[in-house]
């Protein structure tokens, strides 16, 4: 169970300093997958940043199964967020003197994952493996970076906005992927994004508004990644 408590965060200083958390305090069960959904400037991906480890809050407390990561080291919170934790952005963060395969397999390495190429063919992306970043689309990168954080298999995966450089067809293609992955291995899914439809696949839906959560519900009946509207 990943447990906030009480998190508080803000940007700048003096008269510019801006606070955007206000105090969240939220419990995420194990093998969730959890919707976060606001705004532009709500601070749904600041509190995802700070429940990743990527970001220390100001005050609060963030624990996963007990262990306290916000009072970790910088080295140990970076070991631990190795260990356990995959990310999907919407910038792709490839390394650009890598192909395909060498990028998705720095993933899998993590894990000591040997199967890493099936990920690579499950995300449309088999016939590209040689290929550099710079040869490929957004969509294709974006496709090369979502396989890389599948491949380290992780315990957690944090998503923001992971569709939105894909066509329809290819971001549900990738979201049913997904979901069939994490019945396969169980880890916990929270993503962020701003398609409400998304949220008719997740347990879990939070609706956030101004550095607060405004609303928590459950779907009772989840729809696929095909049934959803886009």
């Amino acid at each position: 169970m990943i447990k906030a408590k009480d998190i508080i965060k803000s940007y700048g200083n003096g008269e510019s300093r801006f606070q955007v958390l206000k105090g969240i305090s939220l419990d995420i069960e194990d093998n969730d997958f959890v919707v976060i959904l606001g705004a532009s400037g709500s601070g749904k991906s600041t509190f995802l940043n700070v429940i990743s480890g990527l970001e220390r809050p100001d005050n609060g407390k963030v624990s996963y199964d007990g262990k306290e990561i916000t009072a970790l080291s910088d080295k140990e919170i970076t070991a631990f967020r190795k260990e356990n934790v995959g990310f999907i952005f919407q910038q792709y963060y490839l390394l650009p003197n890598m192909n395909v395969d060498k990028n998705v397999k720095m993933g899998a390495d993590l894990a000591g994952n040997k199967d890493y190429k099936t990920v690579i063919e499950a995300v449309g992306l088999g016939e590209k493996r040689q290929k550099y970043p710079s040869e490929l689309s957004g969509g294709e990168q974006q496709r090369v970076s979502i396989a890389r954080a599948l491949a380290k298999r992780p315990k957690v995966l944090f998503l923001d906005e992971p569709t939105g450089a894909l066509d329809e067809q290819t971001g549900r293609q990738i979201l049913d992927y997904i979901c069939r992955l994490q019945k396969e291995y169980d880890f916990t899914i929270i993503m962020v994004t701003h398609n409400l439809n998304i949220a008719e696949m997740a347990d879990t839906v939070i609706k956030m508004n101004s550095g607060k959560i405004s609303e928590i519900y459950t779907n009772t009946t989840k729809k696929t990644a095909y049934e959803i509207g886009w």
